[in-house]
């Protein structure tokens, strides 16, 4: 066993230490403990902890020391808030950006109404949950912290799928998602669909009481249209569409988002996926919405008319990343809502300063191009107003930003 000083959180949730030859990864661990364990490679494996840091806690879920789906429950929130907000200072300050920091906004425990479980069949039965921590095997979360209760129910119907149409050496991949009529299901991994697995699947789903069943992208059933809200629309994404995590971190983007672009009479939305900022901002301005997938901007443009009484949407399918929208498909455009994927949206961010867009309200997963991407408005000319973290994915390293640029007008 040997002995380690904790100097920092990484930005995967691991304590860091000092080793002989480089970092020492610990797992829930925090700065300044004093740490044992046996070191294989960069890692400290069973970690004991001989002096705790005073911001240590005690994980509120019983299944934290097995399951890998939380980083650092071993933490108070305030001390986790701090951490998000850092790793977004740091991805900032890589960019020689300083930056206001408006605040961080944690979704609650028990909020999370989509995720994806891992299943596989027993010679018993079935067995679903989430991966272990630095493991394949799966570990059963009966009192998980982070669904919400409904989605607690996924679980069971995880294990019963699995038992209808999981190979026996194989592993199934389950999204699950609440919607307004239920357990919306999309599964991966499974059995090659066939007429027997087809007509099984479809008692399943009945016997589950699912909203939809989808197998390896095919739609197996849809019991009740699995309704999304987005503001007065109501749609219904493509299986296994891109969803923000919780109601919550939703509702936080889409009041920033709104503030930002307040007052523009013509807004495009841009990877606007099914709506989630493009329907509402329909309320109150003209919109159009660009999206890459040709389901989910159908779905959008359903949802739209469907609500009827909205401002004129335009719903156009198109790859951003690789014909971003440039000045005259830009024309009349008075401000720009950009949501991209992890990836970031260089060349079409590139392409909103050279158009002079004079309002951008940025949203972004990724930390890292989200500061790359801002860099380059900021060279343009722009300014960047307060930083708002968003914390969707509680206990994870995982962090979400939104923010307005405006073109200076000097």
């Amino acid at each position: 066993m040997q002995e380690f000083q904790i100097q920092r959180l990484g930005h995967h949730g691991d304590g860091i230490a000092a080793g002989p030859t480089g970092p020492i990864f610990a797992p829930m661990t925090l700065p300044g403990e004093r740490v044992t364990g046996t070191l294989s490679g960069d890692r400290l494996e069973g970690v004991k902890i001989l002096e705790p840091a005073p911001e240590r806690v005690a994980a509120p879920c019983r299944h934290f020391r097995s399951c890998g789906g939380c980083a650092v429950q071993h933490a108070g929130d305030g001390y986790v808030a701090a951490w998000k907000r850092g790793i977004v200072e740091t991805a900032l300050a890589g960019q020689g950006i300083e930056a206001e920091i408006a605040g961080v906004e944690t979704s609650p425990a028990q909020s999370r109404r989509r995720a994806s479980l891992s299943a596989r069949r027993t010679k018993s039965g079935a067995i679903a949950g989430f991966h272990g921590r630095a493991s394949g095997a799966i570990v059963e979360v009966p009192d998980c912290q982070l669904l919400h209760p409904d989605l607690m129910r996924a679980i069971p119907v995880a294990e019963a799928l699995a038992v209808a149409g999981g190979a026996r050496k194989g592993e199934l991949s389950v999204l699950a998602t609440l919607s307004e009529a239920g357990l919306d299901i999309s599964v991966k991994g499974g059995k090659e669909l066939d007429e027997p697995l087809r007509l099984t699947l479809t008692e399943a789903a009945q016997k589950l009481d699912l909203a939809r069943l989808s197998w390896e992208g095919e739609l197996i059933v849809t019991r009740n249209p699995p309704f999304q809200r987005f503001g007065r629309a109501q749609v219904v994404p493509p299986p296994g569409a891109f969803l923000q995590a919780t109601q919550h971190g939703q509702d936080t983007l889409l009041a920033h988002v709104l503030e930002i672009v307040k007052g523009a009479k013509k807004v495009a939305d841009l990877f606007a996926g099914c709506g989630t900022f493009a329907l509402p901002l329909s309320e109150r301005a003209e919109v159009l919405a660009v999206e890459g997938d040709r389901a989910m901007t159908a779905a959008l443009e359903d949802g739209w008319r469907r609500a009827g009484g909205l401002h004129a949407l335009s719903a156009m399918q198109r790859d951003l990343f690789r014909d971003p929208l440039e000045g005259d498909d830009l024309k009349g455009i008075q401000a720009v809502v950009i949501d991209p994927p992890r990836a970031g949206a260089e060349a079409q961010v590139r392409a909103l300063a050279e158009a002079r867009m004079p309002v951008i309200a940025a949203v972004s997963c990724n930390p890292v191009t989200f500061a790359r991407d801002a860099r380059h408005l900021l060279a343009a000319g722009y300014r960047m107003g307060p930083v708002t973290v968003v914390d969707q994915f509680r206990w994870s390293p995982h962090v979400e930003v939104v923010a307005g640029f405006s073109l200076n007008k000097s």
